[in-house]
């Protein structure tokens, strides 16, 4: 199995584009995207509607979950975050609305390596955030807890994985739409998967980044998210 990985789209459509061109290009037999497939970008329909054309497998996001359940989050989020959901629910059309509420908290699939677990936040809820960056140790209870050998999530817009001895992998994919590890482009992480074991391969892939971030400002949405698209960082909080 070659499996594509992908997550936080954030309705970037350019850089979705690219990212699913060099995972094709890779051989992925699919892809599988881990949510927040609107929110900050300028395009949700556009990205939506890729997403769908090309048969991704997708999971609820929390920035999805707050635009298909309007009511689903009351508190305030900080940053940008409720000015961009706000521009998109007077942009997304009613249909893709609906199918985002058709996505589930998390997927499984059955590998050669064993079982795959993929959600955004936490295998409950799309809002928590699971943190991959423990001691091995704990890394090794996270997957006995969540009972696999591969467990993938997103939220956090910076990649990483790890192999767990004795219990398996840990991915985050990173984000195609707003990665934040300090280089811009859109993150892409292809698993290769049989009896032998994982192979897990990370890239970067351009894109016309400083077009995204022309509309950005254009659709009158905050020029930190159009920076922090053209440079991979922040320099005004946004809370992904």
């Amino acid at each position: 199995m070659v499996l594509g990985l992908i997550s936080d789209v954030h309705a970037n459509v350019l850089a979705l584009e690219a990212a699913l061109a060099a995972l094709d290009k890779s051989g992925v037999e699919s892809v599988l995207c881990l949510g927040d497939l609107v929110g900050y970008g300028p395009s949700p329909n556009e990205t939506i509607a890729l997403l769908r054309e090309k048969r991704v497998i997708c999971c609820l996001g929390d920035a999805d979950e707050r635009i298909a359940y309007r009511f689903a989050r009351p508190h305030v989020r900080k940053g940008v975050a409720d000015e961009t959901l706000e521009w998109t629910r007077g942009v997304i059309e009613p249909g893709h609305v609906e199918w985002l509420r058709t996505l589930p908290v998390q997927r499984r699939l059955d590998t050669a390596a064993g079982k795959l677990r993929a959600f955004h936040g936490s295998a409950h809820d799309p809002s928590e955030r699971t943190n991959l960056q423990q001691d091995p140790m704990s890394l090794a209870r996270l997957l006995t807890r969540n009972r696999c050998q591969i467990l993938a999530t997103g939220g956090s817009h910076v990649p990483y994985f790890r192999k767990v001895p004795d219990a398996g992998w840990a991915v985050n994919p990173g984000s195609v739409g707003l990665s934040l590890n300090g280089e811009p482009g859109a993150d892409v992480c292809v698993l290769r998967i049989d009896a032998a074991g994982v192979e897990v391969e990370m890239d970067k892939v351009d894109y016309d980044y400083a077009a995204v971030a022309f509309d950005i400002v254009a659709w009158g949405l905050p020029k930190p998210v159009a920076e922090a698209v053209q440079f991979g960082r922040m320099s005004t909080r946004i809370d992904p």
